[in-house]
């Protein structure tokens, strides 16, 4: 039998969303930069005017052309995006300093628990109390629906706050290191919680099936460690290859079996992305400047199409009944409020200066690409609804355009230490060319 192939009206639809996706998600997101927030703002805002919301509404025509509710046709446009959200969080698992974590140890463990556990109970508790509108069709249990929203407010970014950190000069601050590390440990551990609340989308809060997701979960947290040899392995003779193409491929390779071993036992691929992603960055063996070239494609085309694409999904005419248009409200005042909150929780019971809580709390407030992700997450496995995405997604926005401002106001309050000087004449060219280079660009 022969393999079929992509029709040619299907490839020319195809290749023109790919090139308008994207010409509008570079365009937007030069405009976002140029007015201070974020590059993920324009390029979600891509989607959102070239989906329901505006084009969909002012030219149908042109929308059922371009974006037509074909879902084979759709099909090709996730795959696309999948490809860009399995390496940007693959990448992002690779530049987290676990040594940088451990050394900042009791004070990041404290705000880390306190800006992870407060949005979690508040989140959890607010899925109760938002209209039945905003879970998906498919949600089993309004327990699951309720659990994915503290997950989703539970959640930081380490890639934006730290393009943020870099370009504001507040790497080399003791503050900046600690929001790395207590966001790296949310991090971790929101992507856990959200592979297992997608597993429970399936088969809901059945015993023997939370009991198995769970103990599918801890099996994978123990393996992670044990393939660190194989890792290793692999750059070495990657890096021995003598071909500076052949590192990134390797990481491609191990991050894309990752990602597919994760889903194969239920879990979403992201969480297979972001633990392999972890092990490749431990290894002595891992250079950056190797991983260069896929994490260039990677932010330049992949990721722009993927939340141009996750812009599609918005549908802002949602926001016009009252009843979602307020509780989208509530759940942006929740998400902001939990997370200061827990952040002053973390600085109370360490005793830490209160602009400092401050600081860490805008910090791990933005919840930039991760929230995105879970948005997605959410909508595929049916536990939320297009109203309730659209929401999640707008945490994201508003959350992320937030902490710059207020993280700036907060470090102006701390006082300079010597040795935070002495480090930042330490790194100052560094700092300052990395900043320089990245404005505007995607972190990672």
């Amino acid at each position: 039998m022969p393999i079929p192939s992509i029709g040619s009206h299907s490839l020319v639809v195809f290749l023109c969303q790919l090139s308008v996706l994207l010409a509008a998600a570079l365009c937007l997101g030069r405009l976002a930069v140029r007015l201070g927030a974020p590059t993920l703002v324009g390029e979600l805002c891509a989607g959102v005017v070239l989906g329901p919301s505006l084009l969909g509404w002012a030219a149908p025509g042109v929308s059922h052309w371009l974006l037509p509710r074909d879902a084979n046709q759709f099909h090709l446009l996730d795959a696309a995006g999948e490809l860009g959200v399995v390496l940007l969080v693959g990448i992002s698992g690779a530049h987290i300093d676990l040594d940088a974590v451990r050394r900042q140890g009791r004070t990041a463990a404290l705000y880390g628990a306190g800006g992870l556990v407060v949005p979690l109970l508040a989140g959890f508790g607010t899925g109760f109390l938002v209209p039945a509108s905003l879970a998906g069709a498919h949600a089993p249990d309004r327990r699951v629906f309720a659990l994915f929203i503290g997950i989703a407010l539970s959640a930081s970014a380490i890639p934006v706050i730290a393009k943020a950190l870099l370009e504001m000069g507040l790497m080399h601050r003791d503050v900046g290191q600690l929001i790395m590390a207590a966001s790296a440990l949310d991090d971790v551990c929101a992507w856990m919680g959200l592979s297992l609340v997608s597993a429970m989308a399936t088969t809901g809060l059945h015993g023997w099936a939370t009991v198995r997701d769970v103990a599918w979960l801890v099996g994978i947290i123990v393996a992670a460690p044990l393939l660190r040899p194989v890792v290793r392995w692999v750059l070495r003779r990657a890096a021995g290859a003598g071909d500076p193409h052949v590192t990134p491929a390797a990481i491609t390779v191990l991050v894309f079996a990752g990602s597919a071993a994760t889903q194969a036992l239920g879990f979403e691929a992201i969480l297979g992305a972001f633990a392999v992603g972890l092990v490749i960055g431990s290894c002595p063996e891992f250079e950056p400047a190797g991983m260069a070239p896929l994490q260039n494609i990677t932010v330049a085309v992949l990721a722009p199409l993927f939340f141009a694409t996750a812009g599609l999904r918005m549908d802002l005419t949602g926001l016009r009944h009252p009843a979602v248009l307020g509780a989208g409200a509530l759940i942006v005042a929740v998400a902001v409020v939990a997370k200061v909150t827990g952040a002053g929780l973390g600085a109370w019971l360490g005793r830490r200066p209160r602009w400092e809580a401050l600081a860490v709390g805008a910090g791990l407030n933005c919840r930039g690409v991760v929230e995105v992700v879970i948005a997605m997450v959410g909508l595929r496995t049916g536990v939320l609804s297009t109203a309730g995405y659209t929401v999640i997604v707008l945490v994201a926005i508003v959350t992320s355009v937030m902490a710059p401002p207020t993280l700036r106001l907060a470090v102006s309050r701390l006082p300079r230490s010597a040795r935070e000087a002495d480090r930042e004449r330490r790194w100052d060219g560094l700092v300052g060319a990395a900043a320089s280079s990245g404005k505007g660009e995607q972190p990672v």
